[in-house]
């Protein structure tokens, strides 16, 4: 490599980081001097203050998250294209934009168009590049460059300037930490396009495992919210992963791409209050999946509003009153014409019957000679109020709910459930069937969410706070809007920016920490990873959190395996979205080996999944290693010293069946004195158990695969599961088994 491009690129970056310090050290000193400000003064100004804290507070942290890697490419630009007054024609490309003091460019943000030609030039269809290099760097260190050519002028003359190979591949052969690499280097055109695909309606995204899926997922994510600012910053995006192991791997990924203000979330997670990932039974959650269960749900809060068989009588500060069942169904009715939630239409049904119940005390008093006024029906309805006898009454016709509360009766009351299952078989109701303080499952939380849509809020105070917030947000847009033509900042702060942080003395989050904090808050765009494991509650779930229908879902139907998902696209989404979606497809994969792929694909093929096949872009030196023994554990123990000693710095996956996985930690963990983990936390060590479902989404240097016919066998959709495991691995594949190797895996 030539030293002097090598220094060259190393003076220019130290450059972008001394005016990153300096940037971050003035808003940093902005932020002191809005905290040390006056206390007192109006409201407005407090609001001032404290808004424009916030967004010093907020630009100190994405100066503090972008540090490594910030710039990790240049372009190299025909003179047609330079737009630099000065004639210069490369373009740095990193994580932000950055200007100089006299506000020049001098680091293009990877999201902006000028950035396109980085990811999608090729010597075919160069778009005013001429060259294309890529930095590598350790720490703030540039440690490696590589270049690709365009212009075949370039390769002419004195060549020493041009470095390497292209940073692709040897991402590609990179050891695997445990959390996602920042690939957004080595987007290519295939993703590049997708990624920067316009924000309208349903976007799927199909691909074989390798192919980037989650890359492309996660870089539309922040490329949205860079180019929908206005409209995505106060609603927020949704992530949404298969596990809480997903979660852990891909966390660091979006803060590395300058957006802090996005929400997270594994499936058992998406129902504030409730973070679970155990699984139920297969046909279990087949069933709790099913779109039969929401009309089921319906029917469930409906049986709950309970018209009296016969006449009662209450007792009313002395009086005796007798209540018709007419007196309570026409209440209901009332009740009903609004069409709201069952905990809100109470009110309306409690409000009605007060009224009626206060009419037929009052004609029962004047029966009996009493003189009422119409003046007097105001103690007449309090009296009623407070009485016991008509409080039991009146619960007991309509009682308030909540979700956990609905869903545990529905499984430990098994006659109340027939009564609302006419057409279903014993052995279906069974399924349901648990007791009361059971936990609740990843397949339960959508149905809580159903339930809490059908029910409603039960607090009238908490109504009452929305609206009080509602009317305060208008307040402070308003406030915003004139605070910015007081300070003459128009253009520089928008007023709804600026309004998140008006909250006077009251304490508030992010706008991620408030939706995930809210079940009925509405994202503007929600990103769906492994879409295909989705069941239809799920969906119906997602939805009610995006009532615009702005999607990006990712996944591949061959990598099906939970057991309410879909094994296609049109089979899942058309239900939800009907035929307004659209199909992308990546066809191209970078990370697993040619080798791994076809055995894997073969697997899949001869269990009759149907395979998005796609090119690899590489081989690795190591064959699929296939082992038969009796020792099982002594095998793996062997795989894993081995891979040790070969990679010390790479991570290895140890998948197995969950009858097996725990077992097989505990044996391992003995000999291997704390360099191993399971399950989600395991990805914090270099050797993880994991099971089939924990690994979805995971890449690994080596993926050793244990007794891979009981995870045929085993789990529901298992031929799926045992596909998903054979691909985790960048490098190699290891499979051990005591017994009889799935069909469609060649032994050698």
């Amino acid at each position: 490599m030539t030293s002097a491009e090598l220094a060259n690129e190393r003076e220019y970056v130290a450059a972008l980081y001394a005016r990153l310090d300096a940037l971050r050290d003035e808003a940093a000193g902005e932020l002191l001097k809005v905290r040390a400000g006056n206390q007192g003064g109006t409201h407005q100004n407090r609001s001032e203050r404290d808004a424009f804290a916030r967004i010093y507070e907020d630009r100190v942290s994405q100066l503090t998250e972008i540090d490594e890697r910030l710039a990790f490419g240049r372009l190299t630009l025909d003179d047609a294209s330079a737009a630099d007054s000065d004639g210069v024609t490369h373009r740095y490309i990193g994580r932000i934009g950055l200007r100089d003091e006299n506000l020049q460019p001098i680091l293009l943000d990877w999201r902006v168009p000028q950035a396109r030609a980085f990811y999608q030039a090729t010597a075919a269809n160069p778009l005013g590049a001429r060259a294309r290099r890529h930095l590598t760097s350790k720490g703030r260190d540039i440690v490696r460059i590589d270049d690709e050519i365009f212009d075949s002028a370039l390769l002419e003359g004195d060549t020493s300037a041009l470095q390497g190979e292209a940073s692709l591949l040897a991402s590609l052969t990179a050891q695997r930490t445990g959390r996602m690499g920042d690939i957004v280097a080595t987007i290519q055109a295939e993703q590049d396009r997708i990624i920067r695909s316009e924000l309208r309606g349903v976007l799927v995204v199909q691909g074989g495992p390798g192919t980037g899926k989650t890359a492309v997922a996660l870089h539309r994510a922040a490329y949205l919210l860079y180019s929908h600012r206005e409209r995505l910053a106060s609603s927020g995006v949704l992530i949404v992963g298969p596990s809480r192991s997903f979660l852990q791997y891909i966390e660091a990924v979006l803060p590395s791409l300058g957006e802090t203000g996005v929400v997270l979330s594994s499936v058992g997670q998406l129902f504030p209050g409730h973070d679970t990932s155990a699984d139920d039974a297969a046909d279990v959650a087949r069933l709790k999946g099913s779109a039969e269960m929401a009309p089921l749900l319906a029917r469930a809060v409906k049986s709950r509003q309970i018209v009296p068989r016969e006449a009662s009588t209450v007792e009313v500060n002395g009086e005796k009153l007798v209540v018709e069942p007419q007196l309570i169904r026409n209440a209901m009715q009332r009740a009903w014409e609004g069409r709201k939630p069952h905990n809100v239409a109470r009110a309306a049904f409690n409000k009605a019957a007060l009224s009626s119940l206060a009419r037929s005390l009052a004609e029962q008093l004047r029966a009996r000679g009493n003189t009422i006024e119409d003046s007097d029906q105001a103690w007449l309805r309090e009296d009623i109020r407070t009485s016991y006898d008509v409080k039991v009454l009146l619960n007991t016709a309509w009682m308030p709910l909540t979700p956990e509360k609905l869903l545990q009766d529905l499984y430990a009351r098994p006659q109340w459930l027939a009564t609302l299952t006419g057409d279903w078989s014993p052995a279906k109701r069974a399924l349901l069937h648990r007791e009361r303080d059971a936990d609740f499952t990843v397949s339960d939380v959508p149905l809580l969410d159903e339930a809490a849509e059908l029910l409603g809020e039960a607090d009238n105070k908490g109504d009452a706070e929305k609206r009080e917030r509602k009317q305060q947000r208008k307040r402070d847009i308003e406030n915003a809007e004139q605070a910015i033509r007081n300070m003459g900042v128009e253009g520089l702060v928008d007023a709804e920016s600026l309004a998140t942080g008006f909250e006077g003395f009251v304490e508030r989050g992010s706008t991620a920490e408030l939706a995930a904090a809210d079940r009925t808050w509405t994202y503007g765009h929600i990103v769906v990873d492994e879409a295909q494991e989705l069941s239809p509650m799920q969906w119906r779930l997602l939805l009610r959190r995006c009532p615009l229908k702005s999607f990006t879902i990712v996944g591949d139907v061959a990598q099906a395996s939970a057991a309410a998902a879909a094994t296609d696209w049109d089979g899942a989404l058309s239900p939800v979205f009907g035929d307004s979606w659209r199909l992308e497809e990546l066809t191209v994969n970078y990370r697993t080996p040619a080798q791994i792929a076809e055995t894997a694909e073969s697997m899949a093929i001869a269990h009759g999944l149907v395979v998005t096949r796609s090119r690899s872009v590489r081989s690795s030196e190591w064959p699929v290693d296939i082992r038969e023994t009796p020792d099982v554990a002594a095998a793996v123990l062997d795989i894993v010293r081995s891979d040790r000693a070969l990679d010390a710095l790479g991570t290895v996956a140890i998948i197995a069946s969950a009858s097996q996985a725990d077992d097989l930690y505990a044996t391992l963990a003995t000999d291997l004195r704390g360099g191993i983990g399971r399950g989600a936390a395991g990805l914090r060590r270099a050797v993880a158990v994991l099971t089939p479902q924990e690994s979805k989404g995971l890449e690994f240097d080596t993926a050793i695969v244990v007794e891979p016919q009981l995870i045929v066998d085993e789990i529901d959709r298992g031929a799926a599961a045992l596909y998903v495991a054979m691909t985790r691995p960048t490098q190699r594949l290891h499979l051990v088994a005591s017994g009889a190797i799935p069909r469609g895996i060649r032994t050698p």
